[in-house]
């Protein structure tokens, strides 16, 4: 309405964004600090009277209500439920869930979430306490022995359940009234398979509503989604969320008067959607604002100055946001905020640890940035509060941010400029260490000292590629061209770096709104009211069941469609768009699929060609369809959307004169400094094109007009800048530290492209879904260069794989060949892991001058049992297929023929079996081969923009930084050792539980910083197959190297050249040709961690084991490993329930596997106390109970059930593990720690996994007051982290938890 205010505002951690239309149109922006007490209680509040009082002329006293009878629309994004999430600052709530599995949250999927942290740190649980609800329901199966005289009930997806057993409810209130009495208010109920069958959380919440609680957050309710972990996550996300947030809302409409009746509030949601205020809940306020700026830029750039798609770029003092808008949002439904798991629908919002306080270290050479960060206090170096030099400070350093443009809130006094003269001097003393550590690198007559502009610079190009590399694998990840998208920019540190960025991606345009500052306000201005409705299926996508689908996806437009027209919406705002959740049958890789652009026709739904949308939307994404396979729909979802028909579009005027210039400053580009003209975007409009250098001020913020790029003004106010080339800097073989920092990069993004390409091209779970897989490069010699991700048990091992071709082969490798080995004499870890190696051949050179190299986890090869991982194998060939240098492509033709044969082979053993997955296997090993050619290509590409001498000199570089940083750390180890010991040699033994003995000796020269490694002592190889290949044994001797060393270093050819390995052969730790290898790789994996980190004192040991189990019959086979106790150090506990060391698998959701198989998951928790007491305890092992529902075949591979987890420095050792089977005859067997049984229905399997030993004495436990216990177990000196999100950070922490 013309004649009232409309507000858009986004409340932010550190500022308030207001954009506000006046009445008669006039619009006005304001900027508040989010947190001032001393001049106002709430910004948005303060922000709105101000603007009030200033336009209507009249004074409005801050203490007295506001008249909302002016106010025609309210509309906000808030950080209130993520600031609460990230701070713990909730409300107190509870968790009741099923019995059995109080401990499940915790659990998680049993990941931990930094590989080569020894500390294992994860968030605090939400809840206060969990009461366990008698009740279960579990799937009817046709397939089931076990006969139960119970109801049976059909779920909200069709399926038959059995209800094995009814709500306690007398239980349930003593349990509830527990809560009450201890001030609890809150309540997230989580019941097993409540997704499909709400009943028995529907009674809870009953009872407890009835019994006074205030909020109750049903599971079924939040998302009625498969997957009991994210699910409850959410749930108490939600509970503990919305409180705070009902709690804000109540305090900001008092300022008003009379509340805020008659005025339109509308919160924004994650999902790029606004809802009225009594409809915003915590599960969904997570990205509240800056789902805002993706509006904003998604709706003022997209199809205005180009057709082509924006990726969107929102820089701001921590973090990086990276979002990607092609004419519709594009959405995740579960992603990890601040450690908790949210599934609900959310904008693909990608964030990367690089902001402007990201801050700037100098290690080993290397120039890194972040991800720690200095934060708003006490902020980079230039804010006067003593903080550390980051990004910030760089480009104040350049000349590229002028403190004159900036408000005087710095220093203690927050009355100060921002402080040039502090962030020189401290640049000045990081020059001198910088050309201090390089003179030692170089010979003095070569040596050129770098200035501290040089400095700068350099981490400002390290900086913009870190940010480069997540862009390039949102776009890639989908099958997008990098290049072929406008980069539109906003937040207050974007403008910065735009053009370099753009420039490295190969884009040509850079868009940045008038109002890019305050862009998450404008976007709220901009959006839609969204309200979404979803139901769980189980149905396939066939003609029986389009009656169904149609039936459903009407009702549920309807509800969507009633409650927008409720809000005063009428039929004509009013849009529904169906989405089905489908996937292919075997299959975890879901997608949410719309019919758009696939209209109804014969064989299909009436609500559009489904089928059709999801297998374009599969090729586009995975370069493939499986035309045969059935197509299962998941969930079916609703989005409602209400038209607000706002119209903001706002006209400059044109000019004809030159622009004004405001001043002329230096600053300083790659080739040195420029005289740079300053403009004020205020004095700019439609006609104006600035030539760079140049700087434009838009309010605080900066907009840097790179030279030979152009900025334009366009009708709107906004700047449009065309990308140059740019001067190309000459690189030269010698070392030069900035650049070895951007080949690290460069190096890491080509191999995490081959993997990206892999993961699109592969087609078996374990591969596309579990992304159990590493990709490589390798130099001429067959030395890593670079490798991800970092799987621990691949770290290094396919250097041994692609060295040994080398010495087979040599010279008779030619360009075209591709070659498959897995056999651990050729560097194999264990047989199913099949690795590709490509030659990388360029122009005219007569040798490879890299190699490539892909190891993925194939679910079958062969062998003597499904899954080709037997407990009790004696021979290599009982194991699987076999392959040392197979030719698996000769002259470009792959040699399909002959590959399939050798898959077959091992069929020709007794009792043994070719692969009982030939098309997954052949499919996969074709997607290595693609990948490989992915790596090819760019590394092509990499030569062709360096040349071969600086690429190769510059892997070289990279190895030897690697090497300096190991040989730093062994230095430290040595000093602190001869500390403790008065020497600088190191002993430790192990043993595994058939008496096998582990043994190690290490003896550390201090002056050169190398190491000797010996395990001579160790046991011969044995008759079974805990025999670990000599990779695996350097594979755990990198992953402690690099878990000692504490920080990123390149994990390369380099790491290992401080450190001589000493490994007897015949051991357990170098066997013979036809040893069993399978236990090595993943139980003696695991045993040669725990006697490194002994010797050096890292840490007490953790369970020792991955705890594998395997069952099935002749139909199916499932394979899981199971979490276990961490061990403690010196200042941490260790974490309970957790996998650690050389392997991080997730374990399957609970509701899937009893959804999939005959088995039920009767418990499944913590186990109290079996970690090692001491000084820091060590963590708890778990305890997980199946009762098998038919006769199946059950496989253990276990260690730790003889030798318990040592303690460390007077710490008591962990619990040993126990394999207990309860045969349904009333017979209890202790079936030992490695063995395969028949099992019946009926029958109960019993895991109990090891705890991790304790550090220190209790004595001294016992002498620590609680405050200081806590302060010891916090990580010390160590600033704020930022944690990343989106589906670029949840496929690395997928890519490590395989």
């Amino acid at each position: 309405m013309a004649d009232k205010f409309q507000f858009a505002i986004d409340r932010g951690g550190t500022f308030t964004d207001i954009w506000a239309r006046c009445p008669g149109g006039r619009v006005k922006v304001m900027k508040l600090l989010s947190v001032d007490p001393k001049n106002y209680p709430d910004a948005p509040r303060e922000g709105i009277r101000r603007i009030m009082e200033e336009v209507g002329g009249r004074a409005l006293p801050p203490d007295e209500p506001i008249d909302s009878a002016q106010i025609d629309w309210i509309r906000m994004g808030t950080t209130v439920a993520t600031n609460a999430l990230l701070e713990r600052k909730g409300e107190r709530m509870a968790l009741a869930i099923t019995k059995g599995f109080r401990d499940l949250l915790h659990i998680g999927n049993q990941a931990r979430p930094n590989i080569f942290d020894l500390e294992i740190v994860a968030p605090d649980q939400l809840y206060e306490e969990v009461i366990e609800v008698e009740e279960r329901v579990v799937f009817q199966q046709d397939r089931c022995e076990i006969k139960k005289a119970c109801p049976i009930v059909t779920g909200t997806t069709g399926e038959k359940l059995e209800v094995w057993r009814s709500v306690d409810v007398s239980q349930l209130r003593q349990d509830l009234q527990r809560l009450l009495d201890r001030g609890i208010r809150s309540l997230a109920v989580v019941l097993l398979h409540s997704y499909t069958f709400a009943d028995h959380e529907q009674e809870v919440g009953r009872v407890a509503k009835e019994m006074g609680f205030h909020q109750v957050s049903l599971s079924s309710d939040v998302m009625p989604m498969v997957r009991v972990v994210p699910r409850g996550y959410t749930a108490c996300a939600d509970a503990y969320l919305t409180p705070c947030i009902k709690n804000y809302v109540a305090g900001f409409a008092s300022g008003f008067q009379g509340g805020v009746q008659g005025t339109r509030v509308l919160f924004m949601q994650s999902d790029g959607g606004l809802t009225p205020v009594d409809k915003f809940n915590g599960s969904r306020a997570i990205l509240s604002g800056p789902a805002g700026g993706v509006v904003g830029y998604a709706l003022t750039t997209y199809k205005k100055e180009s057709n082509l798609p924006v990726i969107g770029f929102d820089m701001g003092g921590t973090s990086t946001d990276v979002s990607r808008y092609a004419g519709h949002y594009e959405h995740v439904f579960e992603t990890t905020t601040a450690g908790v798991t949210i599934q609900a629908p959310q904008l693909d919002i990608n964030t990367v640890a690089a902001g402007g306080g990201s801050m700037l270290f100098f290690r080993a050479g290397l120039f890194v940035v972040g991800p720690e960060s200095a934060g708003a206090d006490p902020g980079p170096t230039c804010y006067m509060k003593g903080g550390p030099l980051t990004i910030t400070d760089a480009n104040l350093c350049l000349g590229r941010i002028l403190p004159d443009y900036f408000p005087k809130i710095f220093g203690r006094t927050q009355d100060k400029p921002l402080d040039e003269k502090s962030t020189r001097k401290a640049f000045q003393k990081l020059t001198r260490e910088v050309n201090e550590f390089l003179l030692h690198q170089h010979s003095t007559e070569s040596h050129q000292p770098m200035t501290e502009e040089e400095i700068a610079m350099g981490f400002i190009r390290v900086a913009n590629e870190t940010m480069c590399r997540p862009i390039r694998a949102l776009t890639q990840a989908r099958g997008h061209d990098t290049s072929r998208h406008v980069l539109a920019c906003f937040g207050g540190a974007g403008g910065q770096h735009a053009c370099a960025i753009a420039r490295s991606l190969g884009m040509t345009q850079v868009y940045v709104h008038r109002y890019a500052g305050i862009l998450s306000a404008y976007g709220m201005a901009l959006a839609d009211v969204v309200h979404e409705a979803q139901e769980p299926c189980a149905g396939k996508y066939d003609q029986s069941s389009f009656a169904h689908l149609d039936s459903r996806i009407e009702y549920l437009s309807d509800v969507c469609s009633k409650e927008l027209l409720k809000q005063g919406f009428d039929n004509k705002q009013v849009e529904t768009q169906p989405f089905l959740h489908m996937r292919y049958d075997r299959t975890d890789c879901a997608l949410m699929i719309s019919s758009e652009g696939h209209p109804a026709g014969p064989g299909t739904c009436k609500y559009g060609d489904f089928r059709k949308a999801f297998q374009e939307r599969y090729q586009t994404e995975f370069g493939f369809t499986i035309p045969d396979r059935p197509i299962i729909i998941d969930d079916i979802r609703m989005r409602g959307v209400g038209k607000t028909s706002v119209s903001l579009e706002e006209s400059t005027a044109e000019f004809t004169e030159p622009p004004r210039v405001e001043k002329v400053t230096r600053c300083y580009f790659e080739d040195g400094h420029y005289n740079t003209n300053v403009y004020l975007l205020e004095d700019l409009g439609k006609g104006h094109v600035i030539e760079g250098p140049a700087i434009i001020m838009n309010g605080n913020s900066t907009i840097l007009v790179e030279p030979a790029c152009t900025a334009s003004i366009t009708a709107n106010g906004d700047v449009k800048m065309k990308i140059g080339s740019g001067k190309l800097q000459e690189i030269g073989p010698e070392l030069d530290a900035i650049q070895l920092s951007i080949f690290s990069n460069r190096f890491m993004s080509i191999a995490e492209q081959m993997g990206r390409v892999l993961q699109r091209t592969s087609i078996s779970t374990n591969i596309k879904e579990r992304l159990d897989f590493s990709c490589a490069m390798f130099g001429p010699d067959g030395g890593l260069v670079a490798n991800a991700p970092h799987i621990p048990v691949h770290l290094g091992a396919m250097q041994e794989t692609v060295q040994y071709q080398l010495r087979e082969l040599g010279s008779s490798i030619q360009d075209g060949d591709v070659i498959l080995s897995n056999h651990p004499q050729a560097g194999g870890s264990h047989l199913p892991d099949l690795t590709v190696i490509t030659p990388v051949f360029y122009h005219n050179v007569p040798r490879p001058v890299f190699f490539v190299a892909s190891r993925g986890h194939h679910a079958d090869i062969g062998g003597i049992t499904p899954g080709s991982m037997p407990p009790h194998s004696k021979s290599i060939h009982e194991e699987g297929a076999v392959f040392k240098s197979f030719m698996l492509v000769k002259g470009g033709v792959f040699m399909e023929e002959e590959v399939t044969a050798a898959l077959m082979e091992p069929g020709r053993y007794p009792g043994s079996s070719g692969t009982r997955n030939l098309h997954d296997n052949l499919s996969d090993l074709k997607a290595q081969v693609a990948a490989n050619q992915k790596g090819i290509r760019l590394i092509n590409e990499l030569i062709d923009e360096y040349g071969l001498d600086v690429v190769q000199a510059y892997m070289g570089h990279i190895q030897t930084n690697a090497e300096i940083a190991v040989q730093e750390m062994l230095r430290e180890i040595a000093r602190k050792t001869k500390q403790k010991t008065g020497q600088s040699r190191l002993t430790a033994e192990e043993f595994m539980d058939d008496g096998s003995k582990i043994s190690l000796d290490v003896e550390i020269d201090e002056g050169k910083g190398t190491g000797m490694i010996d395990f001579s002592g160790t046991s011969f190889e044995v008759h079974g197959n805990c025999n670990a290949p000599r990779a695996v044994t350097l594979s755990a001797l990198i992953y402690c190297l690099r878990c000692m060393v504490g920080h990123d270093v390149p994990l390369n050819q380099g790491c290992l050249k401080p450190v001589k390995a000493i490994i007897p052969t015949g051991s357990i730790l170098d066997p013979s040709e036809n040893a069993a290898v399978v236990g090595g790789n993943v139980l003696t994996s695991q045993r040669i961690v725990d006697v490194i980190l002994k010797a050096f004192g890292a840490c007490a040991a953790s369970q020792g084991c991955m705890n594998n189990i395997t069952f099935g019959d002749e139909a199916f086979g499932h394979y899981e490993t199971v979490a276990g106790g961490a061990g403690a150090g010196a200042t941490w506990d260790g974490r309970s329930g957790v996998h650690s060391h050389m392997t991080n698998t997730r374990i399957t959701d609970v509701e899937i596997l009893e959804r999939r198989y005959p088995v039920i998951v009767k418990r499944f928790h913590l186990n109290p106390r079996t970690g090692g007491r001491g000084q820091h305890n060590g963590g708890d092992g778990v305890i997980r109970e199946y009762l098998f529902r038919k006769q199946l075949t059950l496989s253990i591979l276990t260690e730790r059930r003889v030798f318990k987890p040592y303690g460390l420095d007077g710490g008591e050792p962990g619990h040993l593990g126990k394999n207990l089977m309860y045969y349904a005859d009333g017979r209890i067997v202790n079936l030992g720690s490695k063995t395969s049984v028949d099992c019946q229905a009926g029958d109960v399997f019993l895991l109990q996994t090891p705890g991790g030993g304790g550090y220190g004495t209790q004595e001294s436990a016992d002498s620590i007051d609680e405050d200081e216990g806590r302060r010891k177990r916090r990580k010390v000196d160590v600033p704020s982290s930022v944690v990343g999100r989106g589906s670029v950070y949840e496929y690395k922490r997928t890519q490590e938890s395989a």
